[in-house]
């Protein structure tokens, strides 16, 4: 619970950086889908989407946690709102690609995971909901988050060279597949009766 309440502010703090909006494209450019890369690469699947779940409750409860001071139920009829609610789905993906790639955490691995589920999946739910609620094309949409593509590259990296670190200082932070094979085969040895 610490983990995914600390990662749920470390997502608000990104919201301070500020944001803007590039030739007046409806969704600003903001930090904080660097959040859900790293709630992924760091909490695994289950803890950073549960992180960026929390965080989005915050939101909708008011808080105004996002980029620019923004919160509230409003947020979720404009042009970002694909954007906010795939965060936990974007956290999930990079989390469970993460797991899947195994331990030790290897850096380029972690970039790839952070793109696929950090910009592929985000904008995948971000673009339509920008086309939805801006009341512009699919095409517009594509275009405008063209804005977004070398910066949110970038934040895989950057997102990527964190996790590296803080694995490296704490091994046990990430369940993988082996780790949960073993603790499968522990949990089954503990459960087998003495005869």
């Amino acid at each position: 619970m610490a983990l995914i309440a600390t990662f749920a502010g470390v997502m608000a703090a990104l919201g301070a950086i500020p944001a803007f909006s590039p030739g007046g494209f409806p969704v600003p450019i903001t930090a904080q889908s660097m959040g859900a890369m790293l709630a992924g690469a760091i909490l695994g699947r289950r803890r950073g989407a549960a992180a960026m779940t929390l965080f989005v409750a915050l939101v909708a409860l008011g808080l105004p946690l996002l980029a620019g001071g923004r919160g509230g139920l409003g947020v979720f009829s404009g042009p970002s709102v694909g954007y906010i609610v795939g965060f936990p789905v974007a956290a999930w993906v990079v989390g469970w690609l993460t797991e899947a790639l195994g331990a030790p955490y290897r850096t380029v691995l972690g970039v790839i995971a952070n793109i696929v589920g950090g910009v592929v999946v985000l904008y995948a739910l971000g673009i339509p909901g920008t086309a939805w609620r801006a009341h512009i094309s699919l095409t517009a949409a594509i275009a405008g988050a063209g804005w977004f593509v070398v910066g949110d590259l970038a934040k895989a990296v950057v997102a990527a060279a964190v996790a590296r670190g803080v694995h490296a200082a704490y091994p046990g932070l990430l369940t993988t597949r082996a780790s949960r094979r073993a603790r499968d085969w522990h949990d089954a040895e503990e459960s087998t009766p003495v005869r």
